[in-house]
């Protein structure tokens, strides 16, 4: 057989004897499929999926000429940024308190608390130049650094940039510095920094927002802040950050038009060079559907051109300074295009990723030539630095231990508790019974309220999950069997789609029923195919199952440890980047490998299907069977997360990212699911919390 694994219309069985002094081999792709690991299979899949998507994007900006084109562009991207972000806060008093003053030389430091949210605390440090005020304001959002505003870089470039004449304010992310959201009893950190924002994503993913929503949020504020202080001239706001603080300059100086002036440093590339090289980041930044749509990194400074940006970078970055030069140019040509060449420059260190002394004096540079109208050669000399403890601007050293203080979860809480009466009022509209719709469980016709009928429908929308009539029926290569007492075992290989290759275990009794079990372990089809076994036991009563891995399970999940965040985090928000999602794609597996098994094998009668998922393919197998419910006789699901509703009032859920979907609980949740299906026909074993233990009293 061909690495290529062509199909042939004859299939082709070959008997294995068991032998007693080895354990059978249950294994079914062969070590290469179209050159690559199946391990690789899902990777290369979503990249595919992204190569094509940056192509239509390129050859749409090509088209962008005439001022109408480029003023349209402009906008479309921003509503569309602004609309991924989900619904911005209302805005609410700041509450600011200054709990220190530093004195330095040429400049004086405040130490600064506001509420971005109500009792949603940020901590910052305001550097105020010697120079008679007002003078211009500087944002300077940090990157990924454990210390947050207290790194010694950070430090220097809002000295720097005081020394020159410029107000700063510098401030924690969450989850940095002393923003961590979740503490140990001891006051400790639980997690922090990229990995608690990619555990916030799963949560704020459901509700339609996402770890971004909530960085740009405290970024506006913090320019609010700004403005608010006498000393800052509030139509001169500038913003340069480095790294993760180079995300969040992108996003900002894209959405708020304060921002006069901006320099983000270390970050930007391209999608094409940072997918090859690295691949996704945090969650912080991926946005939901922006490959799909076309928002690479070049459209954050394209947004807001033709306003001054200077993009730092260092030749010896981790992000691709290939890509970098890619987006300059792209930037550059729409600025010409716009008349404003000169207003959009690149600057390249020759240094390794970091906010150097190279990029900290350009970005003061590229400040004083836009927000004080000087062009001069400024240096940096050096100068002392806070420790971080002298840096502290709350009690404790960490906001959380503030009376009353609120984290990002309790913020997501707070909308999901508002979305669940939504959801209610959604399922209540329209009383009036919907036509009858047969179902493969009962012989009369069964009727589904009208308010399902549109929360399904909605549920096909907000996944994308395709109806099965509009899916082909998988190419099917059957690649050997073996025998046990009773029944045989044959190993096959079903292809949804281009690069996609299930492998299944098809168990055959030698008396066969009119039943047949779809059988879907996350760990694996072969964990309960044991002699003696759960699947021998439905062999038993005459049932042919199929025991299959979906995409990215069993044979073909990629290699790595298992985590809070799971295996497959980084290709999780790479499809989140298409508008897809692994939930999406498994459900269409169940559904044509539920229509594939009615009928094998073939010349046999059609049987009815029973489903039966454990572990965390459970949503996707219940949305398969929401959404085609003629198709199964039963399902039965064990180990399936209880609810989303639960992972977003859980504090760091555990894996859970591999089956959200963007905005659903805007909608619907995993009950509202099982509720649209026949309660006799249903079994729920052992629900688990966020966290993955059983549920009490389930």
């Amino acid at each position: 057989m061909s690495a290529k694994l062509q199909v042939s219309v004859m299939v082709v069985c070959m008997l294995v004897l068991p032998d007693a002094n080895r354990a059978e081999d249950l294994k079914v792709l062969p070590a290469k499929l179209g050159g690559l690991a199946p391990r690789e299979m899902m990777h290369a899949y979503w990249m595919r999926l992204a190569g094509e998507a940056l192509d239509r994007h390129d050859a749409e900006y090509e088209k962008l000429k005439t001022p109408e084109q480029l003023a349209g562009y402009q906008k479309r991207m921003r509503e569309f940024f602004l609309a991924q972000l989900g619904d911005l806060p209302q805005r609410t008093p700041l509450n600011p308190q200054v709990t220190g003053r530093l004195e330095g030389d040429g400049y004086r430091v405040e130490k600064i608390i506001f509420e971005s949210q109500p009792k949603h605390y940020v901590t910052a440090l305001l550097y105020l130049p010697a120079a008679k005020p007002p003078y211009p304001g500087v944002l300077v959002p940090c990157g990924h650094s454990a210390e947050g505003k207290a790194m010694d870089a950070y430090q220097r470039a809002c000295i720097l940039l005081a020394r020159n004449g410029l107000g700063v304010l510098c401030y924690d992310p969450i989850d940095q510095g002393e923003r961590i959201q979740v503490l140990d009893p001891n006051g400790k950190a639980q997690v922090w920094g990229t990995n608690a924002h990619s555990l916030l994503a799963a949560g704020s993913i459901l509700l339609g927002r996402s770890t971004a929503s909530f960085r740009v949020w405290d970024g506006m504020r913090a320019i609010d802040y700004l403005q608010s202080r006498p000393e800052i001239d509030p139509n001169r706001i500038g913003c340069a950050g480095n790294s993760g603080g180079g995300t969040l300059t992108s996003y900002l100086m894209a959405l708020d038009d304060r921002i006069q002036c901006a320099a983000p440093n270390c970050y930007l590339t391209s999608f094409r060079r940072l997918l090859e090289k690295l691949g996704p980041q945090d969650a912080e930044q991926d946005i939901h559907a922006q490959i799909a749509y076309g928002m690479d990194h070049a459209e954050y400074v394209i947004m807001r051109g033709p306003k001054p940006t200077l993009i730092c970078a260092a030749t010896q970055d981790f992000f691709d300074i290939r890509g970098t030069w890619d987006t300059f140019r792209k930037s550059k040509r729409f600025y010409t295009r716009q008349g404003f060449p000169e207003r959009v420059e690149l600057v390249e260190a020759d240094q390794k990723h970091g906010f150097s002394k190279e990029l900290r004096v350009a970005t003061v540079r590229w400040m004083r030539r836009w927000l004080l109208g000087i062009d001069d050669a400024v240096t940096e000399a050096d100068c002392p630095v806070l420790t971080e403890a002298d840096a502290r601007c709350a009690p404790g050293g960490q906001v959380m231990l503030l009376p009353g203080a609120r984290n990002v979860y309790d913020l997501n809480a707070d909308l999901e508790a508002k979305l669940v009466e939504q959801r209610k009022q959604f399922r209540q509209q329209g009383a009036v019974a919907g036509p009858p719709v047969r179902t493969a469980s009962s012989e009369h016709a069964t009727t589904l309220e009208q308010a399902q009928r549109p929360m399904l429908e909605e549920v096909r929308r907000i996944t994308g999950i395709r109806k099965l009539a509009d899916m082909p029926a998988p190419e099917c290569t059957n690649v050997g069997a073996v025998s046990r007492k009773g029944h045989r075992i044959e190993k096959l290989i079903l292809r949804p789609e281009a690069d996609i290759w299930l492998p299944a275990l098809a168990f055959v009794p030698e008396q066969r029923g009119a039943e047949a079990t779809l059988y879907l372990h996350a760990e694996g089809k072969e964990v309960d195919a044991a002699p003696g076994g759960p699947i021998e036991q439905l062999v038993a009563k005459g049932h042919v199952v199929l025991a299959v891995d979906l995409r990215g399970l069993g044979e073909t999940q990629p290699t790595g440890k298992d985590g809070p965040l799971g295996r497959e985090w980084a290709d999780v928000f790479l499809a989140y980047m298409l508008d897809t999602s692994y939930l999406a794609k498994r459900a269409e597996d169940v559904l044509v490998c539920a229509r594939f098994l009615a009928n094998y094998p073939e010349g046999g009668k059609p049987q009815k299907v029973h489903l039966v998922s454990i572990g965390p393919v459970g949503p996707a197998a219940l949305h398969a069977a929401a959404l085609e419910p003629q198709l199964f006789s039963t399902i039965t699901l064990r180990d399936c997360v209880v609810s989303w509703s639960n992972v977003v009032r859980t504090a760091m859920p555990s894996n859970q990212l591999i089956n959200v979907v963007h905005g659903a609980l805007r909608v619907y949740d995993l009950p509202d699911l099982l509720a649209t299906l026949p309660k006799a026909n249903v079994t729920v074993i052992e629900p688990l919390d966020a966290k993955g233990m059983p549920i009490a009293g389930k």
